[in-house]
């Protein structure tokens, strides 16, 4: 009965890796899919045996037979292809549409042809039913046991992305997103990418003063974003396969007495923090120097960290300062008169990229906070020759860097003015007895200009264990004739050696018309505090949402089911209207690499996404598409209608248009599955 089961069922999912080692995961994600599909096909065959139809298949996966017995009239199979499943009564055979014209086989007053209209109306949408109620009872029961998710608490506002320019900040909580409720990260991230444009965003600032926005998403890759991400807590996480909670070389691995996993920082230098934003914040306005951490250990002790030179690690490089690339809102930067594409080229009469190196620029209007900034900009009109302007700027008390490029193209925040800026690859200035200035990098007066065109970071053997030693290294370009965006890398590339400690870095200089390879090892700036703990991953900050009773469990479960049933009809439509790229769906390898995955995190996110799975599943089937249960109910509205069933031709025509609209569905989803976001 159903060609499509489980295809679209992994519509919108992240990207998961790894199938797992654990084969009893595996067994069980088999055997949660597996239910999935049984109790879709269970609905179609119990109401069927109620209205007395005579059941001749009933069947968990398509094509060969793998496994079957008969108990009475009816043959349970367990078949080949396991992507779904189906019911097959006498007088109703997708894979023979002419029997739902055959008047020979409407005459046996067993056959599904025999029945009413209506009785035919429940069998087909019984399947559908009984996912909704299975899905209800999924999610009720992972309620019940407790489920950990993301709360609805901005964590981190992408520089010069739509949130940011609108003012949106760390610690802001969104409650709505165009009237719809907002209680986690995940329905902020769907609804952005899911809702029409202009996003009318409701909530409450970490001040506690209500959040009012209208934000317009931009369209930067497969779906809609705004720039936010989620947020972290302040305990150290725990050690995975894969990395350690502290890495080698770092700034945190130097710390006396060293961290523990599970430890909760509660204090920076006498200072209290209370959450991953503020320990950003304070960490930042730290003048160099130790930095003393209060934390308590997962035992319940307290234990006072010190680290030493938390700081900056620099090449000793000043390069050009490049265009204004976004304002904020009613920042000072705006409110000054500074404009998208002006070219900071002074502050307080010191050149930038001569005597300021541009990198330092947060920090140094974070220094003038409360005093009047006089900036000098040039400026090019539509029409006419550059301008020079001279602006007057007051910052307030941000600190920099608190806003990372984590990504290509990204630009550098300067959170005390509101703007931010891109840089140019060009050198103007090398720090005397810096890294680069001991590599012989020398930057003369009238001399040849000198370039970066790509930066190398090689990472130590510690933090590749289990790997070859000799990994590629991370590439980023800077000047790419394909990719104009990529000159804008600088900042991009500066703070990855902030994330990578003890990386070695190999530049691609280009002077004179010839290229060179340089090779130096980031160092320590001890005047230059960063606003990070360097080499500690935080956990992510989790919130429960658990079930008190059954009751409880109810209203939980439907309204997660009635929105979950709401984002897929929103993805459909985003999809048709080329807001969502068709690259966000999965397959059937992207749903079985997913369970596996969720099944080693335990029960509840498994029933959790059993759920979901079930919600799309009643979805799916339900489209008005030949061959699924929507296309049966069609024909059956039009019979109820018309008082008389579609000619076997049309019958005929519309099920191998939808077969093969299906198979070129299946192709494809599997295609993405292997090609795009393979598993691994």
């Amino acid at each position: 009965m159903d060609s499509l089961t489980l295809t679209l069922a992994a519509t919108f999912m992240e990207k998961v890796s790894g199938w797992g080692t654990n084969g009893l995961s595996f067994a069980a994600a088999a055997v949660g899919l597996g239910m999935v599909i049984f109790f879709h096909e269970l609905g179609h065959f119990a109401v069927a045996k109620w209205c007395n139809v005579n059941v001749e298949r009933f069947s968990i996966g398509f094509g060969p037979v793998l496994l079957s017995w008969k108990w009475g009239e009816t043959e349970y199979a367990l078949s080949l292809i396991p992507f779904g499943g189906y019911v097959k009564m006498l007088g109703q055979d997708d894979a023979d549409p002419s029997q739902l014209t055959n008047e020979e086989i409407a005459q046996d007053p067993r056959s599904y042809l025999a029945k009413n209209v209506w009785q035919r109306m429940a069998i087909i949408s019984a399947g559908v039913t009984m996912n909704i109620i299975t899905a209800v009872f999924f999610v009720g029961g992972a309620y019940m046991i407790g489920h950990e998710t993301f709360p609805n608490i901005i964590g981190e506002v992408r520089p010069g992305m739509p949130a940011w320019k609108a003012g949106l900040q760390p610690d802001d909580v969104i409650e709505r997103i165009n009237g719809r409720r907002i209680l986690t990260f995940e329905d902020v991230r769907l609804n952005v990418a899911l809702s029409s444009p202009p996003l009318e965003i409701e909530g409450r600032h970490h001040d506690g003063s209500p959040l009012n926005l209208t934000i317009l998403p931009e369209q930067t890759s497969s779906h809609p974003q705004i720039g936010v991400l989620n947020t972290r807590s302040l305990k150290v996480g725990q050690p995975t396969p894969k990395f350690p909670f502290v890495f080698p070389g770092s700034v945190a691995e130097t710390a006396e007495p060293p961290f523990q996993a599970g430890d909760l920082v509660e204090t920076v230098n006498g200072e209290a923090v209370k959450t991953f934003w503020e320990l950003r914040q304070t960490l930042a306005r730290q003048e160099g120097g130790a930095v003393k951490l209060g934390v308590t250990r997962a035992d319940g002790s307290k234990e006072t960290i010190v680290l030493k030179n938390n700081s900056f690690r620099t090449l000793g490089l000043s390069m050009d300062a490049g265009r204004v690339a976004a304002l904020q809102s009613g920042s000072p930067a705006q409110s000054a008169g500074l404009q998208e594409g002006d070219k900071l080229v002074k502050v307080d009469g010191k050149d930038i990229g001569k005597e300021i190196d541009p990198l330092k620029l947060p920090n140094l209007f974070a220094s003038l906070h409360g005093k009047d900034a006089e900036v000098t900009v040039t400026r090019q009109p539509k029409d006419g020759a550059p301008e020079t302007v001279n602006l007057t700027i007051r910052p307030t008390n941000l600190p920099g860097w608190i806003d990372q490029p984590n990504y290509e193209g990204e630009s550098i925040s300067i959170p005390s003015i509101g703007a931010s800026f891109h840089t140019i690859p060009v050198v103007l200035a090398v720090e005397p007895g810096s890294p680069a200035a001991e590599e012989g990098i020398i930057v003369k007066e009238g001399g040849a200009i000198i370039k970066v065109k790509r930066v190398e970071l090689f990472l130590p053997p510690e933090l590749v264990k289990g790997e070859t030693k000799t990994r590629d290294p991370l590439v980023i370009n800077l000047d790419d004739p394909k990719i104009a965006a990529k000159s804008n890398n600088w900042g991009h590339a500066f703070w990855a050696m902030q994330e990578f400690p003890n990386c070695k870095v190999r530049l691609t200089l280009v002077e004179d018309q010839k290229e060179r390879k340089v090779e130096l090892t980031p160092k320590l700036d001890p005047s230059w505090p960063l606003p990070i703990i360097q080499g500690l991953r935080m956990e992510q900050l989790e919130m429960q949402q658990k079930a008190n009773s059954l009751g409880d469990a109810w209203v939980m479960s439907t309204n997660y089911t009635r929105n979950a049933a709401m984002n897929i009809y929103l993805t459909l439509r985003s999809l048709f209207t080329g807001r969502v790229s068709a690259k966000e769906l999965h397959g059937p390898i992207g749903i079985a690499t997913a369970a596996v995955t969720i099944v080693q995190h335990g029960l509840s996110p498994l029933l959790l996404f059993l759920g979901f799975l079930s919600i799309n599943l009643a979805v799916l089937n339900f489209l008005p598409i030949p061959v699924l249960d929507g296309g049966h109910m069609v024909f059956l509205l039009w019979e109820a209608i018309t008082r008389r069933r579609p000619s076997e031709r049309i019958m005929i025509g519309a099920t191998y248009v939808g077969m093969f609209f299906l198979l070129s569905l299946m192709a494809f989803v599997l295609y993405l599955d292997i090609f795009v976001h393979p598993f691994r």
